[in-house]
């Protein structure tokens, strides 16, 4: 497929990866560090795969103010106008508004793809073939695409949507029956064998005017504001949010749009994904990718027989097994007796931790006093 001037991309950089702490902090949330020890960031990784499809002219970042100088370190070929700065956060449906309404006046026929920032694609190709698939049909047709892929794991952590009828336009398309965020994990192993849903990667397809029109229709929290986000988007205004921004309602573009617009689908893509979301989560994903030799780009993850997954870092076990160990470099971890622990340690803060216990390391930053904060 040949690169189309319409086709624009709009990278979620703001969020500070809570759950991933204390390797993800506030100063320095997970998309602007390097997880896997791979050379790149997780914001580096995510703009270089969408470059080799997407002009770059045409990509953009979204990110808190206080983060827009570490964002241009790392990517310092974006142009000021081409970041959004948040003041403050306000979920994912108000930037995606702010831009949609930019680009809008800049390209009315624009095809839009939105992704986050800290996710894992296996097979670049693939995914380049998928989203292209994605944004042609946007460009001739009304509705949002989610992209989906098949689940491999009953996860407990990632969102699920389910495929209803076939859609005419592709074969891989299909109307969305539902969406469910984060089963427990006897639904999601229904899910998964039922053949019927596919994990939310949290990349949407979409009509720049679609989006605008749907935010009208659907979203009354904003109505009063909307006015002022169309005016700056008739100057195509990015690089300075408009006044109403501090004042929107905290809204998810899932959960405020997508459960209303009548024109939702969902693509059945086929690449490999993984969300970067939890300790437990990366070293699930490890340990499934060892175990089917899934395709992926080097990085310095390591898992041995026991399950123990070694994350840029030297580790030693002993009767130990499903243990996650992440340290800053020269460090040797010696483990012994321990089973299903995260352990840990960035800036001077060492966590120890059962790596299922979401809530045991949600009282430990509160204990710590340190980054506090919600997704």
């Amino acid at each position: 497929m040949t690169q189309s001037k319409n086709n624009y991309c709009l990278i979620l950089a703001g969020g500070v990866g809570s759950r991933l702490w204390p390797a993800s902090r506030e100063a320095c949330p997970k998309q602007y560090k390097d997880l896997a020890g791979t050379g790149y960031t997780l914001i580096q990784q995510t703009y270089q795969r969408f470059l080799r499809f997407i002009a770059p002219e045409n990509i953009y970042v979204s990110t808190l103010e206080t983060y827009v100088p570490l964002l241009l370190e790392q990517l310092p070929q974006l142009q000021r106008h081409q970041i959004l700065a948040e003041p403050v956060r306000r979920g994912t449906l108000a930037p995606v508004t702010w831009y949609t309404s930019a680009i809008a006046n800049l390209c009315p026929e624009a095809s839009i793809v939105i992704t986050p920032a800290d996710q894992e694609i296996y097979d670049d190709l693939a995914f380049e073939h998928d989203v292209l698939h994605a944004m042609e049909i946007a460009s001739t047709n009304e509705g949002v695409i989610t992209l989906g892929v098949a689940p491999t794991r009953p996860e407990p952590g990632y969102g699920y949507v389910q495929m209803g009828e076939p859609a005419k336009r592709s074969s891989d398309i299909f109307r969305v029956k539902a969406f469910t965020e984060k089963p427990d994990v006897e639904f999601a192993r229904m899910f998964m064998e039922s053949g019927e849903f596919l994990w939310n990667t949290g990349l949407f397809v979409f009509g720049a005017q679609y989006m605008i029109n749907n935010i009208v229709k659907h979203v009354p929290e904003y109505r009063n504001d909307f006015p002022e986000l169309i005016n700056m988007g008739a100057t195509a205004t990015t690089d300075k949010a408009p006044q109403c921004y501090a004042s929107l309602p905290n809204l998810s573009l899932e959960y405020a749009l997508l459960e209303h617009t009548e024109h939702r689908y969902v693509q059945r893509c086929h690449f490999g994904w993984a969300d970067l979301g939890t300790w437990n989560g990366i070293a699930t994903d490890a340990i499934h990718n060892e175990q089917h030799n899934t395709p992926r780009p080097p990085t310095e993850v390591k898992v041995d027989g026991h399950n123990n997954v070694s994350i840029h870092s030297e580790a030693l076990f002993d009767d130990a097994s499903g243990n996650i160990v992440r340290l800053p470099s020269g460090h040797l971890a010696a483990i012994s007796g321990l089973d299903n622990f995260v352990i840990t340690e960035e800036d001077g803060v060492l966590m120890i931790c059962p790596k299922n216990d979401a809530a045991a390391m949600r009282r430990l930053q509160t204990l710590a006093h340190i980054d506090v904060l919600e997704e």
